[in-house]
């Protein structure tokens, strides 16, 4: 008898666990919907010409007609939200030929202290033997 009453306890459990859990969230997770997405979507409900079919849309995407006439609005204004993140900024074609002139500067400024010591140096080299040869006659 303990058998049977032990195994309609357990069938009982594992009944209980197939059904979802009837509870509520505390707090409902909000949509963020991407600017190619209310794009897709005001495209698609211009498109809906016959009777039914914009409603059809809403439905399916779980949208209110207000977020179509606020996602328009938005068009208008140019508020469509774009990517987050830095800004690209384009690059000056100027500066990046700046730049590339400083450091092509830099080498030359650099390449001209070493020929100005070279020389300096033949000529110290010039005098001495200069020097040594009149020494010597």
């Amino acid at each position: 008898m303990e058998k049977k009453d032990s195994m309609t306890v357990e069938s009982r459990k594992s009944d209980i666990r197939a059904v979802p859990d009837p509870e509520v969230p505390e707090k409902a997770i909000r949509r963020k919907f991407t600017a190619a997405y209310k794009l897709r979507i005001l495209k698609e409900a211009e498109a809906c010409t016959q009777q039914g079919q914009l409603g059809a849309l809403l439905r399916r995407e779980g949208l209110y007609y207000s977020n179509l006439t606020l996602w328009k609005h938005q068009i208008n204004k140019g508020l469509i939200p774009k990517k987050r993140g830095p800004l690209t900024q384009k690059q000056n074609p100027h500066v990046r030929r700046i730049t590339e002139l400083e450091r092509e500067n830099t080498k030359l400024a650099h390449k001209l202290k070493q020929a100005e010591l070279i020389i300096e140096v033949q000529k110290k080299v010039a005098d001495l033997l200069k020097g040594s040869s009149e020494e010597n006659s």
